[in-house]
């Protein structure tokens, strides 16, 4: 009875101030789980992977403002871009506040950690788009004599032509391929946060998946498939790092530098809008919570042909 009576009169546990490997674990688990969206679990799982290296390179580090404050300045030094820096603080908040509610970290400690301040974004990039005349040639650069061919002439056409996002490609499947008002649509396409949209296929675009999907015999299950050097398909579908490198791979080809599938879906946005297509229904295509994040797609509106400076007056 006494010893029980000594057991209740324990204080209770007092959260830490530094948290070792287990710890961060825990809530980096905590933190992954709470995620819905595959895009962000990758992020925040490498941010916090990277986060918790550093951490645990330095010996004896308390997990408070300080810390996340020198943490900031190193990647700074990396000279990293804000908006990459911010992502990367935005995911340390996110551990300590799951540390915080597992009782691992002290709730003050995590509140100062909340108020360590972002980078500062100086100016707007410029970004990657592709012009119309570049966008057709990349997506004609595969040709059609090869089954390979044909599949990533279809992959490289819906990126341009409908704006999807590399997983929501990968994931495609044949049923949500479907006729509304006399015209093709991808109908209730999950995307990034779960957020359901329709996203119209043009007749061009669809011509493409029909000659991939009529070559490779598929009419269920994922649109895009694997093919093996001996020119059939297998598996299931494909991965994300498969559309990568297609286009990094006819992008190559065309000499065009730096681009990667993102900037497909950029590029879509851009030269919808440069045909005449409305703010409102563009945000719809591309499945975007706020015009806001549409606007910025479409690029600076800093104009570098015909610029301003070109002819001043001064020149020979």
């Amino acid at each position: 009875m006494r010893r029980n009576r000594r057991v209740l009169a324990r204080e209770p546990r007092r959260p830490k101030i530094k948290l070792g490997l287990p710890d961060l674990d825990q809530s980096r688990s905590a933190v992954l789980n709470s995620l819905r969206s595959p895009e962000s679990q990758r992020g925040y799982r490498h941010s916090i992977d990277e986060f918790i290296a550093w951490y645990c390179s330095e010996p004896r580090l308390s997990f408070n403002k300080t810390v996340v404050t020198r943490y900031r300045l190193h990647l700074e030094a990396r000279q990293l871009a804000p908006g990459t820096i911010n992502v990367r603080l935005a995911a340390v908040r996110r551990l300590a506040y799951e540390a915080a509610d597992a009782g691992l970290l002290s709730p003050e400690l995590a509140a100062g950690i909340r108020r360590v301040k972002g980078a500062q974004k100086l100016g707007v990039r410029l970004g990657n788009w592709l012009t119309a005349e570049e966008s057709r040639c990349l997506w004609q650069a595969p040709g059609t004599e090869t089954l390979k061919g044909k599949r990533d002439r279809a992959l490289l056409a819906v990126l341009l032509g409908c704006g999807l996002r590399r997983r929501e490609l990968a994931e495609l499947t044949v049923d949500l391929l479907q006729q509304r008002e006399d015209h093709w649509a991808i109908v209730d396409l999950v995307g990034k946060g779960g957020h359901i949209r329709t996203v119209p296929v043009p007749n061009w675009v669809k011509q493409t998946i029909d000659d991939w999907l009529v070559a490779a015999g598929i009419d269920r299950g994922r649109v895009f498939r694997c093919v093996c050097r001996a020119g059939k398909t297998w598996g299931e579908g494909v991965s994300e790092r498969v559309v990568w490198h297609v286009v990094k791979e006819y992008a190559a080809q065309l000499g065009l530098a730096r681009i990667a599938p993102h900037d497909l879906r950029r590029s879509c946005a851009r030269l919808c809008h440069a045909a005449g297509g409305e703010m409102e229904q563009i945000q719809f295509l591309l499945g975007h919570v706020s015009v806001q994040t549409t606007e910025k797609y479409l690029g600076s509106k800093q104009r570098i042909h015909a610029a301003v400076n070109d002819r001043i007056g001064i020149e020979p």
